[in-house]
């Protein structure tokens, strides 16, 4: 297979001779469960006041040390500048979405054609940028990848802005033979389901568009897709994706009484529904804890067609999963079980030989697929690593958000707001693991 338009990428990363390289050219490259949930946003919230922060989870990485603030500035000023083009706005209009045309209304899409990412505001504090994006939830949601994509692919331009030609290409010689021998790995898994989800912490647009090619010639059966609306259109794959976890964390500012705030994880699902149907039902259910939620859930919530694991340990995630459609009157080979945390290939192998054949499998393949130079040069080892970034919500209607996640040290909000969650919703089941990515 022939891929006329790859750009040589160490030829592209040496030859830096525009005033402004921009790494946010569409504003469709971002995931597809952003415009997803965008559009039940859009429907029902709209105008709910939200606040989205940049979050560093590594510590030890000092960003605004890295990167130059006025790139960075110019950068996110450019990606404001973004509209939806009319090849973009055709394609999302007439394109079929796990298996559904018309998935995005035209009223969505007459509405989202004029958008532009709002404003936004930047500082730094103790060595760490602060950007946070406040607003109307449907302006401001959608700024959550872009800037994630920015903050990474400049400190990868960073790390390499003094490394010569020859050295770049044995950079990516080696990046790309490890990633070659991962799919060679991964072809010998059987009616194996995978998808990139890796837009968010890339280490740059060129090199997750070659990392999806990869997939797409080594895996041509494995391979379903990509998050990457853009690189979707682009490179002729399915969108993929469903919901995260702003939706609830939303949702459960709009609580009055601690009652209401239980029973908020579900009404998030019932307004999903009201929009998506079918393979789009899936739930996400460790935003306040995965066995409270299985615990509490509804008898209908059972009738779903799957779930993602994100923050639990796997195998733990998937059997309680499995037992819990147990319990519920199901059968579990009839619902998908999707796994996207911290994804590469030992965990893959190991996640596939307990569930395959037990459920429909699949994974969503994120920072380790799109981002993995580890011991690809040692003396930029440590700048090219992937760190923990996120851009979450923080602040909804006026209250601060908590996300509890499965793992403590995934968890955000203010201390004090986290605790009260915890004795609401418990967190005997919940843990602490160090966080990679």
């Amino acid at each position: 297979m022939i891929y006329p338009h790859m750009t040589d990428i160490a030829s592209r990363v040496y030859n830096h001779t525009f005033k402004l390289d921009p790494i946010i050219r569409s504003i469709i490259d971002t995931d597809i469960y952003k415009l997803l949930m965008l559009q039940t946003i859009w429907k029902e919230y709209k105008d709910v006041p939200v606040t989205f922060s940049l979050i560093n989870r590594t510590k030890s990485v000092r960003l605004a040390e890295e990167i130059d603030q006025a790139e960075l500035i110019a950068q996110l000023d450019h990606a404001r500048t973004i509209k939806l083009t009319n090849k973009e706005y055709i394609w999302l209009a007439g394109n079929t979405f796990y298996g559904k045309e018309r998935l995005f209304t035209e009223e969505f899409l007459s509405w989202f054609r004029d958008y532009t990412l709002p404003e936004y505001q930047l500082t730094v504090e103790d060595g760490q940028f602060r950007i946070d994006f406040s607003g109307s939830w449907a302006d401001v949601t959608l700024w959550e990848i872009p800037v994630l994509a920015i903050i990474s692919e400049l400190r990868s331009r960073a790390a390499m802005s003094e490394v010569g030609r020859f050295e770049l290409d044995v950079l990516y010689a080696r990046a790309k033979a490890r990633m070659w021998e991962k799919v060679v790995r991964l072809k010998a898994l059987p009616d194996l389901k995978i998808a990139d989800f890796g837009t968010r912490r890339r280490h740059g647009f060129l090199w997750q568009r070659w990392c999806i090619a990869a997939m797409k010639e080594g895996l041509p059966d494995a391979f379903i897709g990509t998050s990457n609306v853009l690189l979707a259109m682009e490179l002729d794959l399915n969108a993929i994706g469903t919901n995260a976890h702003e939706l609830p964390m939303v949702h459960a500012t709009m609580a009055n009484d601690d009652e209401q705030l239980l029973q908020s994880p579900y009404g998030v699902l019932q307004s999903w529904q009201r929009t998506y149907d079918g393979n789009l039902l899936i739930v996400l259910p460790d935003t306040f804890g995965t066995s409270n939620f299985l615990k509490n859930a509804p008898d209908w919530v059972a009738d779903w067609s799957g779930f993602r694991i994100d923050s639990k340990d796997p195998i733990e995630g998937g059997e309680e999963l499995i037992s819990w459609w147990q319990e519920k009157g199901q059968n579990p080979k009839d619902k998908l079980l999707i796994f996207s945390d911290g994804l590469d290939v030992d965990t893959i192998e190991k996640v596939y030989n307990r569930f395959n054949d037990r459920v429909r499998l699949s994974f969503g393949w994120g920072t380790h697929l799109t981002n993995d130079f580890r011991d690809c040069a040692p003396r930029m080892n440590e700048q090219l690593k992937a760190i923990s970034l996120v851009c979450k919500v923080t602040e909804a209607n006026g209250k601060p958000t908590v996300k509890l996640s499965d793992n403590l040290e995934k968890a955000t909000g203010p201390k004090a707001e986290i605790e009260r969650y915890q004795q609401l919703f418990g967190d005997k089941d919940i843990g602490r693991i160090a966080v990679e990515v």
